[in-house]
């Protein structure tokens, strides 16, 4: 039976994006985005919710993030839901914590204003081929990195 991992958002930055490499060679850019919600309370006041999202990108998407991404963007995110668990160091007791890998993203404009050309950055794909960036990227979506405007 076939099951779906897929999450959608669009949120903004709320701090600059990490870039970091793994032993072997691969970057990592992690980051959150807030995404806000307004609805009426019971008593039929207007209340906003904010949910904060961690997000981790790798390779290419994450090198976009580090360049083009920064604290108070709009941006679109595609991924799926991983979850980590391990046992904190100093108490041994189990910590989990939940982040979306992203593997598309776009970039929808600076400081919440919602403006920007919306470009466009893909990541891996369903089976981890990461094709990010590269002359098959290029080619399949005719966006480079001198298309991006900022």
């Amino acid at each position: 039976m076939k099951s779906v991992n897929k999450v959608i958002l669009i949120g903004t930055l709320g701090r600059d994006p990490e870039l970091r490499s793994t032993a072997s060679g691969t970057n990592v850019a992690n980051f959150s985005i807030a995404t806000n919600d307004r609805f009426k309370d019971r008593s039929g006041e207007w209340q906003e919710r904010t949910e904060w999202h961690r997000i981790v990108c790798f390779q290419r998407l994450a090198e976009i993030v580090r360049d083009y991404c920064h604290k108070g963007d709009r941006i679109y995110i595609e991924g799926s839901l991983r979850t980590n668990e391990w046992n904190d160091k100093q108490t041994g007791e189990k910590k989990k914590s939940t982040e979306i890998w992203a593997n598309d993203l776009v970039l929808i404009g600076g400081k919440g204003d919602g403006a920007g050309g919306g470009q466009r950055a893909r990541g891996a794909s369903a089976n981890n081929d990461m094709h990010q960036g590269g002359p098959a990227y290029e080619e399949a979506t005719g966006i480079t990195d001198e298309d991006i405007p900022f």
